[in-house]
């Protein structure tokens, strides 16, 4: 609760006045039954114009007060939540760039979606729809009560009555309707994880036509979505039945003792008047109240869900005090070993070592599944070594600030990823402040200046979302030419060239080591051409390191390697 309040700190004023507005015409309402019975006791009764017409400007007076203040309980009370909504948006997005790739593995991306959508908004509308009755209530039902039991004590005891009963009635519902709303959130997950996933796959979708059982998958999402909110609103409206059923019963046994009260002479017309309106505002609030409770309820769900997320302990911390920086790119695997998990039972990498000096190319070829991605990945720490060392210039990882560390390599993934936007604020990416001269020679490194002049206008095209009016080719182009733009100290192409011809592809290797020959570069690749001038190749086989040596050493003594060779040789002339 402290961490939900303190997101409420740059809204305190905001609220405060909510506060004022809500309670001052909370207090002005109540003070007009009093108003009203007074004219029908003493008006009404004794024939004075003058005192009705008094008494009546009076009234309207304090409703037009009501009404303004009633507008800036609103106006400020709709400040509050949505500034409350965006604080927490704010902080759970900023916290989702502290995960690193483990702690995103934790959920789902469909879910942080949610958590930062559907489940702030729900969190929003509760506070700005809930501050009204909930401030209001209470100080109308306890006033009311008070001016009730003033009226007469007697009719008052009904009170005592229908409370409890009511209590009851609204706990057993709230009770019941808890964890259906965390269900029922987990239920818009599924759902947007659908939407998310056939709108980013929408071309595979239609090429395979497989339109038809989307649909059909998404029904099936949306209705256990539907099935699951109409049984939580289902047991919700009990609230609405539950309070007219004690609200009349209430009446009606006022009216009855009341009744036969004015009858014998114990009470007024006016007096009598005046204590229903109580009444009414008595049950009125007990009814605003139970809103709000249901109301918090669904809020106190999100709440937990978006707390999972800003709870979650970010396994890749900074050391403090730390200030290194990269100044070489000299990278050393000790022993190193990794798992997802430290409750997994198999590593996925295993006793890995090996030294690369600065400036030198080392290539890196194994199978699918052969964990190639996942060793570069604890160069920059996205994922933490679960044993040995990862080292550069000498120094582990770990002793090095993040941003330090990332600023100084670049890593081109294989999933590359283009930003909305135009072509040169992707560029940028890599250096914020590059010129048009230092973009187009990193271009020109990455063969990118051979189509950029067909784009429709040049370096200012606008790129779609994930760079959908580009090839599959030109995008890793433009993305190494981002890369490029950091001058790392150390650089990891992930399968980067798999969608550019060979020949392009050695236009670019030739670009990067007469451009960046004091950078270490490290590449990841399928085709031995790839990677057949490094200094050095690594063969990856099930996490470990099969062989390591140049290409003439393998290709002499790893027999692994010559099958590859040959295999891709024979291909290649085919």
């Amino acid at each position: 609760m402290k961490d939900f309040l303190s997101y409420l700190k740059p809204y305190k004023r905001d609220a405060i006045a909510a506060i004022f507005c809500i309670e001052a015409e909370t207090v002005f309402e109540l003070i007009i039954p009093l108003v009203m019975a007074s004219i029908v006791d003493v008006g009404v009764a004794n024939g004075d114009r003058h005192y009705i017409l008094m008494k009546g400007g009076q009234m309207i007076l304090f409703a037009l007060i009501s009404l303004v203040l009633g507008q800036g309980s609103a106006l400020f009370s709709a400040r509050v939540g949505q500034g409350l909504g965006a604080e927490i948006r704010k902080a759970e997005f900023a916290k989702l760039q502290e995960f690193s790739f483990s702690n995103t593995d934790h959920f789902s991306t469909a879910s942080l979606v949610t958590r930062l959508t559907s489940d702030v908004t729900t969190i929003q509308n509760s506070v700005a729809g809930g501050m009204r009755p909930g401030f209001r209530s209470p100080v109308m039902m306890l006033t009311a009560m008070a001016a009730s039991f003033y009226i007469n004590p007697q009719l008052a005891i009904v009170f005592f009555i229908a409370a409890p009963i009511l209590g009851i009635m609204l706990f057993s519902i709230i009770r019941k309707v808890r964890p259906l709303y965390s269900v029922m959130q987990g239920a818009i997950d599924l759902v947007n994880r659908i939407i998310q996933e056939n709108l980013t796959a929408i071309r595979v979708v239609k090429s395979y036509v497989r339109g038809d059982y989307e649909v059909q998958k998404f029904e099936e999402v949306n209705h256990n979505l539907r099935f699951t909110a109409e049984k939580a609103f289902s047991l919700a409206v009990l609230n609405m039945p539950a309070m007219q059923l004690v609200m009349y019963g209430t009446i009606l046994a006022i009216l009855w003792f009341g009744g036969n009260m004015t009858v014998m002479g114990n009470v007024q017309v006016g007096e009598l008047t005046g204590f229903l309106s109580y009444v009414l505002q008595v049950l009125n609030s007990l009814m605003m109240l139970s809103g709000v409770f249901l109301m918090s309820t669904r809020a106190l769900a999100s709440w937990r869900r978006i707390s999972q997320v800003m709870n979650e302990e970010i396994d890749i911390k900074d050391q403090p005090g730390s200030t290194f920086t990269v100044e070489k790119g000299d990278v050393r695997f000790d022993h190193v070993s990794f798992k997802y998990s430290l409750e997994a039972e198999e590593y996925v990498l295993s006793d890995i070592s090996f030294h690369i000096l600065p400036g030198q190319t080392v290539g890196i070829i194994g199978q699918t599944g052969s964990a190639k991605s996942t060793l570069v990945q604890l160069i920059p720490r996205l994922y933490e070594a679960t044993e040995g060392t990862v080292s550069i210039d000498g120094r582990p990882v770990k002793d090095y600030p993040l941003k330090n560390l990332r600023d100084s390599i670049a890593m081109v993934l294989q999933k590359n990823t283009l930003f909305s936007g135009t072509v040169k604020d992707n560029l940028r990416w890599g250096k914020e402040d590059a010129t048009d001269q230092e973009i187009q020679e990193a271009c020109a490194i990455a063969c990118v200046d051979e189509f950029i002049d067909r784009l429709e206008r040049g370096y200012d095209t606008e790129l779609g979302q994930g760079g959908v009016n580009v090839s599959g080719g030109q995008k890793q182009r433009l993305c190494i030419a981002r890369a490029i733009l950091k001058h790392p100290k150390v650089l990891i192409l992930d399968d980067s060239t798999s969608a550019v011809d060979t020949a392009t592809e050695a236009r670019i290797r030739e670009g990067l080591a007469r451009h960046l020959p004091n950078t270490t570069k490290i590449i990841i690749a399928q085709r031995i051409t790839s990677v057949m001038e490094a200094d050095q190749i690594l063969i990856l086989q099930d996490g470990k390191i099969l062989a390591a040596g140049n290409h003439r050493t393998l290709l002499d003594t790893c027999p692994v390697y010559q099958d590859i060779y040959h295999s891709q040789q024979e291909g290649a002339n085919l």
